[in-house]
């Protein structure tokens, strides 16, 4: 199976920064720190200067992977998973993050269209922020996110997002993926700014994690030593 990440545990920025002189600025600063995995980049730049302009600028720099978070991607008709999936797939990024909370079948066409369009499928069901699941007030059904990733898991995915910031919902979700004959690679963002702690994700993300980090790296007065900072986290205090 196909692997975005040759290191077991990485950071990944979140680059979600509000123009391209911010975004190349974190790219250069950063992308010859050891540990740093990849690169997340979402909405905002992506509005404003489209996904292929963003990729030439990382392409600049680095070969890592770009995970494209469409933030939240797969949440539409099946029908748009290989439109989607072809506009992800000519701008050039590794990888697409899909939270499908729109019902099976789009999450069934979705994630058959990215893996077609040869792209990482990173599949994501529980968010990070509070008052999510309907027993906390949420919107969404206790059971939903793990249906999510137990459904993505039978289609062959492998790469997961999980709330870093509730170190015992990973251990479930993890458990319950493994169950389903898939050793995964864990994606965790939520640290930091929302609480996480990366050590303490670390200690039951399992060997293949990696932490989505944003503003504690690209808001920092030196972006470098802060990348440095947090990934010396990755492998416990």
């Amino acid at each position: 199976m196909k692997k975005l990440i040759s290191r077991p545990r990485s950071i990944i920025p979140a680059c979600d920064v509000s123009d391209r002189e911010k975004f190349e600025h974190l790219i250069k600063e950063t992308c010859g720190v050891p540990g740093i995995g990849g690169y997340k980049v979402g909405l905002e730049l992506t509005i404003q200067y489209g996904l292929k302009l963003l990729v030439d600028i990382t392409r600049k720099y680095t070969n890592l992977p770009i995970i494209y978070d469409h933030q939240k991607g797969g949440t539409d008709i099946p029908e748009l998973g290989i439109k989607f999936s072809k506009v992800c797939q000519s701008a050039g990024v590794e990888a697409v993050i899909l939270f499908p909370f729109a019902g099976l079948a789009t999450e069934k066409e979705w994630i058959k269209a990215c893996q077609d369009a040869g792209l990482v499928v990173i599949v994501g069901g529980h968010m990070t922020q509070e008052s999510f699941l309907s027993s906390e007030g949420g919107f969404i059904a206790d059971n939903g996110p793990q249906r999510i990733y137990i459904i993505a898991a039978e289609l062959g995915v492998a790469d997961f997002v999980v709330p870093g910031n509730k170190p015992e919902v990973v251990a479930h979700y993890k458990k319950q993926i493994e169950n389903s004959g898939i050793s995964p690679t864990l994606y965790a963002p939520g640290f930091v700014a929302q609480g996480g702690v990366i050590t303490e994700c670390g200690r039951v993300a399992g060997e293949s994690w990696h932490a989505i980090v944003g503003s504690a790296i690209y808001g920092a007065k030196d972006i470098k030593e802060a990348a440095n900072i947090l990934t010396h986290q990755l492998d416990g205090p």
